[in-house]
């Protein structure tokens, strides 16, 4: 299966895969690459239909998702990896959690949460594949991306927003309707989270939007690491990027 997951692969060491976000890809964590290559093998794929991994699954969910990390896992030879999810990725992260238990080593969600959708999620993701299906993939990730970022941020993160809208706009249609199916139909994995016997890290935006602050609180007792990000929304990784890498280099250095 590698061969069907694009990815990049940089450093040595104990493996460390940081999984992106619904409409992202593996060029998210460029600067997490950059700043822990040096002392760790760092991975990033691409989910399928995402950035470069080719749509090949008709009806994907978030365990289909995380059987083919695991046979990829297995195929690369990765002896207790550590796995960290960006939100979408978070999902398919706690779905990986429950099928390797205690191969791996720790597992982080960033942005994300344990709990399945509410109904009023529900509702925005009926409205997204209403959308979509209307009007395609460019103009949703166009008008989607911005407010993942907090409104003090838009003007002076322009480039970073940018960045990140054009790394959506690869997103396949496929892909789009079929993953948000996924995230709208996923269980809630709390208990996965809670009986998790590696080491576990929690990185919540305060700002948030699409992950709400108060939720993620909901899930500190059951994590070793739990961070807020004062000043960021849902995308930390590039509002809040030196206390995000910073808070990964404690946690895996723990």
């Amino acid at each position: 299966m590698t061969n069907q997951i694009e990815y990049t692969d940089q450093g040595h060491g104990n493996p460390v895969i940081f999984i992106h976000g619904f409409c992202e890809a593996k060029e998210m964590w460029k600067r997490f690459e950059e700043e822990l290559s040096s002392h760790y093998r760092i991975l990033c794929p691409d989910l399928p239909g995402f950035g470069e991994t080719r749509w090949y699954e008709e009806n994907i969910n978030l365990e289909k998702a995380a059987e083919m990390l695991r046979a990829w896992i297995k195929d690369l030879n990765l002896e207790k990896p550590t796995v960290i999810g960006h939100s979408l990725g978070g999902y398919v992260t706690l779905a990986l959690a429950e099928m390797m238990g205690e191969e791996l080593e720790g597992i982080g969600l960033f942005h994300s949460t344990a709990f399945a959708d509410d109904e009023e999620k529900i509702g925005v993701r009926n409205r997204t594949i209403t959308f979509v299906k209307k009007h395609g993939v460019r103009k949703f990730v166009d008008s989607f991306v911005p407010p993942l970022f907090t409104e003090e941020h838009r003007e002076s993160m322009k480039s970073s927003i940018q960045e990140v809208v054009e790394i959506a706009r690869t997103t396949s249609f496929e892909g789009l309707i079929s993953f948000t199916k996924a995230m709208r139909d996923r269980k809630d994995r709390m208990d996965i989270l809670r009986d998790f016997k590696g080491k576990k890290l929690m990185i919540a935006g305060v700002l948030d939007g699409a992950v709400k602050i108060d939720a993620s609180r909901q899930h500190q007792e059951y994590v070793d690491y739990y961070h807020e990000l004062s000043d960021a929304g849902h995308m930390g990784m590039f509002e809040a990027e030196k206390e995000s890498i910073g808070l990964v280099k404690e946690f895996l250095k723990a």
